[in-house]
């Protein structure tokens, strides 16, 4: 496959460290991929896994090698912490192999378009009150039916009133869908309030591209699961790429609404 350039690219939510992470899909796909500059969209490694147990696989080794190295050849690197790599928050301006810390940053399109980069994990405070982010496709509404009937015929031995998880599992599908409309919703306010025409984020793990009350709305996704990225071309324009595998010949452009909502890491470890 020939590799393909753009102005810019943003990556997020990788979770170096962590067992779930697919480090080689991303060492592939930067093998493949190059820009001027990267946008490095927080969570990129997981202190928090590592602080609990440390595992750190060659491959997690070989991600930061040829971060380091395009930083070497000329490209522009920043890093914009998330709440599982909040340590490097405590250097902002600060260089570290040419990749450089930054708290947030502004970034101008080749159009002139002014974009609002952050990790977004600020505004789980006003989020606060929705419930866990979960994807439950046709697979896990299939498996909510048997552990509801498994689990009425235990209630019943014990005497306990009917309870339906397979309700409760809709529900939480229904809490997700509030979660990533509220968190989509209060970005795009802090964009507005930074007079910025979009935003760029991570945090939620759910890659999308869309207009939000006049505001260009853009999450990045993650390379725990879905193994996305969004790029920049030279006129302005943005480009969701899904990299499926690392044996792909070709990315895959995926339709955004069939982009899964996996649990956000950070969640899943509190």
């Amino acid at each position: 496959m020939d590799t393909r350039r753009f102005r810019t690219l943003f990556i997020s939510d990788v979770h170096l460290g962590s067992k779930a992470a697919k480090a080689d899909f991303l060492l592939d796909f930067l093998r493949h991929h190059e820009a001027d500059t990267i946008f490095l969209v927080g969570d990129i490694v997981d202190g928090w896994r590592l602080k609990r147990s440390w595992y750190w696989p060659q491959d997690c080794n070989d991600v930061v090698q040829k971060l380091l190295r395009k930083a070497r050849k000329g490209t522009r690197i920043v890093y914009i912490p998330g709440n599982h790599d909040e340590f490097l928050r405590d250097f902002p301006g600060m260089h570290f192999g040419g990749i450089e810390v930054a708290q947030r940053a502004i970034h101008e399109t080749a159009d002139g378009k002014k974009y609002l980069v952050l990790h977004g994990d600020e505004f789980d405070v006003v989020v606060r009150n929705a419930r866990l982010l979960a994807y439950l496709g046709d697979w896990a509404y299939d498996m909510a039916i048997l552990i509801n009937i498994g689990l009425a015929a235990v209630r019943r031995r014990l005497n306990m009133p009917y309870w339906s998880f397979s309700a409760w599992a809709k529900l939480q599908v229904k809490h997700a869908v509030n979660f990533i409309g509220e968190f989509q919703r209060v970005v795009a306010e802090e964009a507005k309030r930074s007079d910025a025409d979009g935003v760029i984020c991570g945090h939620i793990h759910h890659a999308v591209i869309e207009d939000l009350d006049g505001v260009r709305y853009i999450n990045t996704g993650d390379w725990v699961e879905s193994c996305t990225a969004i790029a920049e071309h030279e006129d302005g324009t943005f480009e969701l790429i899904t990299w499926r595998t690392i044996l792909d010949t070709q990315p895959v452009s995926t339709p955004l609404e069939d982009v899964p909502l996996p649990l956000p890491v950070g969640i899943r470890a509190a």
